[in-house]
């Protein structure tokens, strides 16, 4: 490889990159907006909607990267390109077949023919958005081998860069009902970053040049990381199509027991102290970045804003800071980096806490220190995973952001919700107790972890009384940001995680990343 070919192919993963966090953000803000009017839904069909572009994306990354080496990055790249096109295609023909409508009959047939070609091409899109992070991070590590995690924060900063481009092209056609555009624009990063690649040879792997065996590749994620990413794949697909958790745990067992079989091997035991980190980690940054948006709604609309200006604003410093991740990884060393980041994460979330009637310069205070928290945070775990555990090739690399986005997906956001709804009930009963129990759930819905209690939507609309619907205002906004509060305990967790790392590394010699010779060793 050369250092002219491999700079148009980073730039070519970039663009790929803002492809997918465009098509991400762009269609859960339709899903919560226009999709939902225009196609009839309820909040439970929005919420599965939207999953469906969510979990394939999770189970994409884990599963490619078993034989992305065999495959070639080439493949993965032109799978996701189709997938653009398949999904932007299956979108436009949703908005054709309910536009023109005018019988109540045929308006519901046709609702509910698009709502499933919605359902389809999101899962469709899901895979291609995972098959993108499947591809790029390997080719990356493998052109920029002995600067991973400063290429790997340049190569994420697209991510921030299409949320920033989602975020600006929702803002800027608020109100336009022809939700073609937003869709349709996918295609003008997806088109480049295709183009630029197409023509390209790509390289072999870091592993496959070093002479790593794929058994040996597997030894690395080991036992350990193939119960915790494949059990949160079979877990995420039981909730998508019905099957029992007891389904999910035999085939979780059975591939758990062909890993240790095939490489008797627990695993590299960093590797699994770090896939422990990853999950309250990717919920501080995924998680709990998705629930902000929604909860400055309110304060920012008193200050006369659009809410999604919040989300422009974080993206864009995580965009330009994580091109300037290269002396802060060399002064700090990745594990500091990343301890440093969840000291502010943590302090930016107790800030965000106290913005429930704040002004907007202090809520974009705040939100500052939370986005300089969590810009590194991805990036830079997935560098020091490359970095600790080279012979893990693509599946360490790209298991460890399956896991991450699995686990949002699966425990945090649910539990996020939880924790919301908990903390607006015990408001709502400590201030009246006989309007909570007018109002809540009955019987307890449960997640999970387990039964909790909840707000009933149908029981909260039918309340008239002025006082009593001031009352649960009060306990919603008052629980959202308490509980917001309790996230904090995420990145202090991970800060603590951190520190002992970098105890063990000081008490090696100092943090150096594994290079991998020529014998594989």
């Amino acid at each position: 490889m050369n250092h002219k070919l491999d700079k148009i192919l980073f730039w070519g993963c970039f663009i790929a990159l803002i492809t997918t966090s465009y098509a991400f953000i762009s269609r859960m803000i339709l899903c919560g907006g226009q999709f939902a009017t225009d196609f009839g839904l309820d909040k439970v069909a929005v919420g599965e909607l939207q999953g469906a572009g969510i979990w394939p994306f999770g189970v994409s990354i884990i599963v490619f990267s078993l034989f992305i080496d065999r495959i070639g990055y080439k493949v993965a790249m032109v799978f996701s390109f189709v997938s653009y096109l398949i999904y932007t295609a299956m979108a436009f023909l949703a908005y054709q077949a309910i536009h023109g409508v005018t019988d109540p009959l045929a308006l519901a047939a046709a609702q509910k023919h698009g709502h499933q070609l919605l359902y389809w091409g999101s899962i469709i899109l899901g895979l291609g958005n995972g098959s993108v992070e499947a591809y790029a991070n390997p080719i990356v590590t493998t052109m920029f081998s002995t600067d991973k995690t400063k290429w790997l924060n340049r190569l994420h900063a697209g991510w921030p860069g299409g949320l920033v481009l989602g975020g600006l092209c929702t803002i800027a056609l608020a109100g336009n009902p022809d939700w073609r555009i937003i869709v349709g624009l996918i295609l003008i990063p997806a088109i480049a970053f295709f183009l630029i690649l197409i023509a390209k040879r790509f390289p072999k792997s870091e592993r496959e040049q070093a002479g790593v065996s794929y058994v040996a590749m597997l030894k690395e994620l080991g036992a350990f990381g193939a119960f915790v990413g494949f059990g949160l794949v079979f877990a995420q697909l039981g909730q998508v199509f019905g099957w029992s958790q007891t389904v999910s745990w035999v085939l979780t067992g059975a591939v758990v027991v062909a890993f240790a079989v095939i490489t008797k091997s627990f695993g590299r035991m960093l590797l699994a102290f770090l896939i422990i980190i990853m999950m309250p980690q990717a919920t501080t940054e995924l998680g709990t970045n998705g629930w902000i948006t929604s909860l400055m709604e309110d304060p920012m609309k008193a200050a006369g804003y659009n809410s999604a200006w919040v989300l422009v604003y974080t993206s864009a410093i995580m965009l330009i800071l994580r091109f300037c991740a290269g002396p802060l990884i060399h002064k700090f060393s990745p594990v500091g980096l990343l301890m440093t980041c969840s000291a502010l994460a943590g302090l930016g979330i107790l800030a965000l806490a106290q913005t429930a009637h704040a002004s907007a310069g202090v809520i974009f205070a705040a939100a500052t220190l939370f986005g300089v928290g969590i810009t590194f945070f991805w990036p830079t775990i997935l560098g020091l995973t490359s970095e600790q555990c080279p012979k893990g090739g693509a599946l360490t690399l790209n298991a460890m952001g399956g896991i991450g986005m699995l686990a949002v997906g699966i425990l945090g956001a649910p539990f996020l919700g939880y924790m919301q709804e908990s903390t607006t009930t015990q408001q709502l009963r400590a201030a009246d107790s006989a309007l909570y129990e007018q109002v809540k759930m009955d019987p307890s819905p449960k997640y999970l972890l387990g039964a909790y209690e909840a707000i009933d939507p149908v029981k909260k609309a039918a309340v008239t009384d002025e006082k009593a619907l001031g009352e649960i205002k009060s306990a919603e906004t008052t629980g959202k940001f308490s509980a917001l509060g309790k996230m904090a305990m995420f990145p202090l967790f991970t800060f603590a995680c951190y520190l002992a790392l970098l105890g063990y590394f000081k008490a090696r010699g100092g943090y150096k990343a594994v290079a991998l010779d020529k014998r594989g060793s």
